[in-house]
């Protein structure tokens, strides 16, 4: 079962789709026959590099609240993380360039590290808020994903990957992705926003049914219900 997930690393929704993903696919017995790959998607491209503009700052310009409304919008958020196990720390947490953390985790995906560097991108700004707009940051991440530093710096003192960027950023626009996660599943499927994880069990079992895929292992539940709507990031 082959998954693309479209996704920005500054983007909360799309770490709670990712933890949900993955309880989903323990759950519908698909954990071991699905094949994920991460797509860039960028949710500010203008966003200054190395920022220190923080989220709350961020959020209160752009949807045109002051900064005590934007807090009190992201406890919510914090809480729907929680559901999933995730703890956001969005105090100290400051908006980010994420084009070189694309372009990090491209070269990532050349040597089948993707997976393990957007996991450390991601928690790394939610539950550390670390600015992964930063180079030194990055080289960091890169290297706890147990990538080579020095490849790592020179990635990133380049512009190599930048290519692959942006074509999954044009390809985002040619099929309509309007908002962050969306996810793509035998290029025939897709579902939008971090759904709960009962809807994303829900789709997982529906699609494999479809597409002639047995589960490896039995199916821990399912419930109907509608997957199409959700949480989701958008620009």
């Amino acid at each position: 079962m082959k998954i693309e997930i479209w996704s920005d690393y500054v983007c909360p929704f799309c770490y709670i789709g990712k933890r949900t993903l993955e309880q989903a696919l323990k759950r519908s017995g698909y954990e071991s026959q699905a094949d994920i790959s991460f797509k860039a998607y960028q949710l500010d491209p203008n966003t200054p590099v190395d920022s220190t503009v923080s989220t709350y700052e961020s959020l209160a310009k752009k949807m045109g609240q002051t900064v005590e409304q934007a807090k009190e919008m992201t406890k919510g958020v914090a809480e729907h993380a929680r559901t999933v196990g995730l703890e956001y720390k969005f105090d100290g947490m400051v908006e980010a360039n994420t084009f070189a953390a694309h372009r990090l985790v491209k070269w990532a995906e050349s040597l089948e590290k993707d997976a393990e560097l957007t996991e450390q991108l991601l928690h790394a700004y939610f539950i550390e808020a670390k600015n992964v707009g930063n180079s030194d940051v990055l080289v960091d991440l890169a290297e706890k994903a147990e990538l080579p530093r020095e490849d790592a710096q020179a990635i990133l003192a380049s512009e190599r990957f930048a290519a692959e960027v942006q074509t999954d950023i044009e390809e985002a626009r040619q099929i309509g992705v309007q908002g962050v996660p969306f996810f793509v599943i035998n290029r025939k499927y897709a579902i939008s926003g971090a759904q709960p994880v009962e809807a994303f069990v829900d789709a997982l079992i529906q699609i494999g049914e479809e597409e002639g895929i047995r589960p490896a292992l039995k199916p821990l539940g399912r419930k109907k219900t509608t997957y199409c709507t959700g949480d989701s990031c958008d620009m």
